[in-house]
């Protein structure tokens, strides 16, 4: 009931507009029984976007596929696909998120860290496990540290490079367009570990295969 005031109250007001008060009374609730359930608006705001991840069927088809170097290299692709839509696309919901992120960064960090941990929470054994098989099968190198932080290097870099796109003027043109999305996937899958041999057979293959279809939503 809260989630789906919410949701309306954002949908009509947008994040700055909205208030706990407001989703509240929408909600025919007292503020008090809210942040029982939700400890601050990042909180509320949060669990609707992991909530709209979790209903995307393209994103939950990916991660329920057999952990693998395919599904690893799928994973990534995917995720730059939908940062350069939220870029270069007219949803200006998507690129306000984007643009939240960023200054939770700046400011006390509270939404960026629950956004984070219902990322990990949702994707991030698929990736180390997909990881994992690449490295016995021989399409990656052995890692050292913590297999998690590769995720993490690969999300940062993406978000960084879609941040450069957001003004209306980009900060960097990034050279052809058209070559970005290749190159952004080449680059960070030779950086968590991929093998060229591997990229050329399973981004080519996938690229091939999936053309003309929505990318998977993973939003911030």
């Amino acid at each position: 009931m809260i989630l789906g005031a919410a949701k309306r109250c954002f949908a009509r007001h947008g994040y700055t507009g909205t208030t706990t008060k407001s989703v509240a009374a929408a909600a025919a609730i007292s503020e008090a029984l809210l942040f029982k359930h939700f400890p601050s608006k990042a909180a509320l705001y949060a669990e609707i976007l992991s909530d709209e991840c979790e209903a995307d069927p393209a994103l939950m088809e990916l991660l329920e596929r057999e952990p693998s170097t395919a599904a690893l290299v799928e994973l990534i692709r995917g995720m730059v696909e939908h940062f350069l839509e939220v870029a270069d696309g007219p949803d200006q919901e998507e690129a306000q998120r984007l643009r939240l992120m960023a200054t939770s960064h700046l400011d006390d960090g509270e939404f960026a860290r629950l956004l984070y941990a219902k990322i990990e929470k949702l994707i991030g054994a698929v990736f180390v496990t997909s990881l994992e098989r690449a490295v016995a099968s021989g399409d990656a190198r052995p890692f050292s540290g913590d297999p998690l932080n590769l995720f993490w290097f690969a999300h940062h870099t993406v978000m960084m490079a879609a941040l450069t796109r957001l003004p209306a003027t980009p900060c960097l043109a990034y050279g052809r367009a058209g070559d970005l999305e290749r190159q952004l996937c080449e680059f960070l899958l030779r950086g968590i570990g991929l093998n060229d041999a591997a990229i050329a057979s399973h981004l080519g293959r996938d690229q091939a295969a999936d053309a003309g279809k929505p990318a998977i939503a993973e939003s911030a």
